[in-house]
């Protein structure tokens, strides 16, 4: 178990040695962990819990929930696309070509980052399409 955790402790080092300063005190960037725990949760729920819980019931009704749940989903992929274009696909800042990342703090770069990381977290979000559907 030791070496396992001088493993776990080096690789936390790499990442605060390579990690973006503005970004390691938001939810869910400190560390890739919390991530894979969740990733992990879905699968185990999709592939193992949600079959052995629902194997004799009915399907339940979700219509309504679904609704609300895709109208969310909608708005949350519209405003993300405002985002990350206002803040430098759709005013030339960035291109579709490579280039360097940008680690100032300037309020557009800001902006871009804050878009990202909701870009991020929405993966999470449509998680939840499996779990209705499955």
């Amino acid at each position: 178990m030791s070496i396992l955790m001088q493993y776990v402790d080096r690789f936390h080092e790499i990442l605060d040695k390579h990690a973006d300063q503005r970004t390691t005190n938001w939810f869910m960037m400190s560390s890739p962990f919390p991530t894979l725990f969740i990733c992990l949760s879905y699968v185990y729920g999709v592939k193992v819990l949600g079959p052995k819980l629902m194997e004799n019931r009915k399907p339940f009704q979700l219509k309504n929930v679904l609704i609300v749940y895709n109208l969310f989903q909608m708005v949350f992929s519209a405003w993300l696309f405002y985002e990350i274009g206002m803040s430098g696909w759709l005013t030339g800042d960035y291109s579709l070509r490579c280039q360097p990342v940008d680690y100032s703090d300037r309020p557009q770069v800001l902006r871009m980052v804050h878009a990202c990381w909701w870009y991020y977290f929405s993966k999470f979000t449509e998680f939840m399409d499996t779990i209705f559907l499955y």
